[in-house]
């Protein structure tokens, strides 16, 4: 066995550690190897730890080309007597289904929780698919011998616009 898989099984002084009642010794030489660069991989949590590894700092930049490259927003004065709405950066390893790690994914958010209805706006809503839909047309592609793509959506905008 892998001395550094081995080292993931020590029992820590932390009270009810996972490692007294997970035992990877019936898992293939593969998969422990898996397991064991998986934990390694940490998410950053601030700015400040993301910019100390280029893996981030290059998701960060590949980001904010896409928000420009989208002309997601326009720079204008801010106007008087109103508040702003900050963001901050969230941070996810994206893997492939066998394991390996597919891309660094930093994706800039809005704190829309600190907006106030009738204040900072109007309507504001992220449309996401209901399973059910996505059944449904999987049947119904199925019954019409429809062939079937996947892709994978790195950047998605719906920018409403008033007139």
């Amino acid at each position: 066995m892998d001395e550094d898989f081995v080292s993931l099984n020590v029992h820590s002084s932390v009270p009810y550690s996972i490692a007294n009642y997970v035992s990877y010794d019936k898992l293939s030489p593969k998969y422990q190897s898996y397991l064991a660069a998986f934990s390694t991989i940490v998410e950053p949590t601030t700015f400040t730890e993301a910019c100390q590894d280029p893996r981030w700092v290059e998701a960060m930049k590949s980001e904010i080309e896409a928000l420009k490259s989208n002309h997601t927003w326009d720079i204008v004065s801010f106007p008087e007597g109103k508040t702003h709405i900050g963001c901050k950066w969230v941070y996810r390893v994206k893997y492939k289904a066998s394991g390996e790690i597919e891309r660094f994914k930093a994706r800039l958010v809005a704190k829309g929780y600190s907006q106030k209805e009738g204040i900072d706006y109007e309507e504001t809503f992220s449309p996401v698919v209901k399973m059910v839909t996505v059944k449904t047309i999987l049947s119904l592609a199925a019954a019409q011998h429809w062939h079937i793509h996947q892709m994978d959506v790195h950047n998605a905008f719906f920018a409403g616009r008033s007139l």
